[in-house]
């Protein structure tokens, strides 16, 4: 090897040694004998044994690759275009509705083959009439055209199925299926597996329920009533015992959708099937709001307990129009020197209407007094019940009026006609059912609630400052009202029963007749309080909402008789 540096070229070898050298035997390398470590070369059994190896590899490779792309090819192209991977529920169980003492009211049905609940289930519901607009019934999981679901669970649509919709949907699980292009599955896995939604107990007894129904639809179509409502509640915790409303849907009918001439005739129907009367249905109340507007009298010192009004059948005032002419407010009959008690019990329009209103020397209690008292048993506002859609009532008032009539002015005889629970007096049955809990507590009104054991609902109490020296005057005329006055079907051997009857006039012309009872029992130890219409009767049609809820009692002294306690 020649180093070329400025001025001459060097020549020198280079020694193997110094070469291969292994730098740890330094000291002791002898050169002439080429002594110490050097690097050997890979042997050729090796190279030999690495090359066989990727060549076994690479032919592998290529028998492979060619099977799949020359052999199989047009095989598995036409697998790869017709297969689609395709997500797919698995159905949950959506929660169970019992009654308070564990009755199935509502359930899950599935296809007997389908043990894996890949099909969609049906919702159905106990055959019992009278359960319908309380239960609600729901929108059923849908697929497209090309089978896939566009609805994947059930939507309650109203009743106890739309309010506890969020707990009753359980969470679907999840499955991916392989489907060729003639629809047959190739392969499918479990992704994730469904979770049941929550069960519910309600706070009805299906078995009072059943009952009020029946007497409710006897009642109608024996009297061609268009239709009715009933509530029976727990005063002091707000448990709806029973709550129903004539007439009414199937929801099983309706949550399968496949009867399509009941269901338009559902919505042809002129009665409203799909009212729930209880909680969404506006009533004249008549003559039931006459025991809170006699509390209001008393406590406002309008009248004393002993105090005695004369009814002959109808007072007469002055028309402001033609003051030649009176207009004359009427009695249903003449009934003498009556006192508040009396007057409850049998129900005298006269009388309310001198405390309402005043009359000569009688000083009334007033528009705004009325306005005042009803509105404390919660008559005219929603009681919060945990079904939705509730209607709030109307408490007619010269602001009312002066909106509702354009401008027209209020009148005594506005303030008479309210003081009986007519013009523009509108309630719902289960107000009424709360308002009477208040005269029986004597000191709070509940809100009302389906659920069993809500605790949240159990202390929604309303207090109301009641003088309970003069409720007790109140209680004395609802008791004598069964015992000797307008609702004497109510007296029971089986338990002491405390009501007011009311018979509302509607209609054009006022041609037709609402039917109500409210009331509370047992008399001594108050526990439950109701009420029961009888909507758009005949006009001389009184007295039979009364006849249905005695029916009720008599059922429940017989077949609940725990209640009566």
């Amino acid at each position: 090897m020649k180093f070329h540096t400025k001025h001459k070229y060097i020549k020198k070898d280079i020694a193997p040694d110094e070469i291969f050298l292994d730098s740890k035997n330094l000291p002791e390398f002898n050169t002439q004998q080429f002594e110490g470590r050097l690097e050997k070369a890979i042997p050729k059994k090796s190279i030999f044994s690495l090359g066989a190896f990727f060549i076994i590899f690479g032919l592998f490779y290529v028998y492979k690759l060619g099977n799949l792309q020359i052999l199989k090819g047009e095989a598995f192209f036409k697998k790869s275009e017709s297969n689609t991977l395709v997500k797919q529920p698995i159905f949950a169980d959506r929660g169970l509705i019992y009654d308070r003492n564990g009755v199935l009211l509502s359930w899950n049905t599935w296809k007997t083959d389908d043990l894996n609940k890949f099909s969609s289930p049906t919702r159905s519901y106990i055959s019992d009439s009278g359960f319908g607009l309380l239960l609600g019934y729901v929108s059923s999981p849908a697929k497209d055209s090309l089978g896939h679901y566009w609805q994947d669970s059930f939507i309650g649509k109203d009743g106890v199925e739309k309010a506890y919709n969020d707990d009753l949907t359980g969470t679907n699980g999840v499955r991916i299926t392989e489907t060729d292009v003639n629809g047959m599955t190739q392969s499918e896995n479990v992704v994730s597996p469904p979770v049941a939604g929550k069960n519910i107990k309600l706070t009805i007894d299906n078995r009072i329920q059943k009952k009020m129904y029946d007497s409710i639809v006897s009642m109608a179509q024996n009297v061609s009533f268009s239709g009715g409502a009933g509530v029976l509640m727990d005063i002091k915790t707000g448990e709806i015992l029973a709550m129903t409303s004539y007439p009414e849907y199937s929801p099983n009918v309706l949550a399968k959708g496949e009867d399509k001439k009941t269901i338009n005739d559902y919505f042809s129907d002129k009665r409203k099937v799909f009212l729930n009367r209880p909680v969404s249905g506006l009533y004249t109340p008549g003559s039931i709001v006459k025991p809170f507007i006699g509390y209001g009298a008393l406590v406002e010192n309008v009248i004393s307990p002993n105090k005695l009004i004369f009814s002959n059948g109808s007072i007469s005032v002055p028309n402001p129009y033609f003051p030649d002419k009176k207009s004359i407010f009427k009695d249903h009959g003449s009934f003498g020197n009556v006192n508040i008690t009396k007057a409850i019990a049998i129900s005298s329009d006269v009388f309310f209407y001198e405390i309402g209103g005043g009359f000569e020397s009688q000083k009334g209690l007033g528009i705004i007094n009325i306005d005042k008292y009803a509105r404390m048993f919660g008559i005219g506002d929603k009681t919060g019940i945990d079904v939705g859609s509730e209607k709030s009532g109307i408490i007619p008032t010269p602001d009312w009026k002066l909106k509702t009539f354009k401008g027209e002015m209020w009148r005594v005889g506005d303030t008479y006609n309210t003081a009986i629970g007519q013009y523009g007096f509108q309630v719902t049955p289960i107000s009424m059912a709360r308002a009477v809990a208040g005269i029986a507590s004597m000191n709070a009104i509940p809100t009302p609630h389906l659920r069993l054991g809500d605790k949240i609902y159990e202390s929604k109490v309303i207090k109301i400052p009641v003088d309970q020296t003069k409720m007790q005057v109140i209680q004395e005329g609802m008791r004598m009202a069964v015992t000797s006055g307008t609702a004497t079907a109510l007296n029971l051997s089986s338990v002491k029963v405390a009501a007011k009857s009311g018979t509302a006039q509607v209609g054009l012309g006022n041609t037709n007749t609402n039917s109500w009872i409210i009331g509370f029992f047992p008399y001594e130890n108050p526990k439950y309080s109701f009420a029961i219409l009888m909507e758009k009767g005949p006009k001389s049609a009184s007295g039979n909402a009364t006849r249905v809820m005695s029916e009720v009692v008599d059922y429940m002294s017989v077949y609940t008789p725990e209640y009566l306690k």
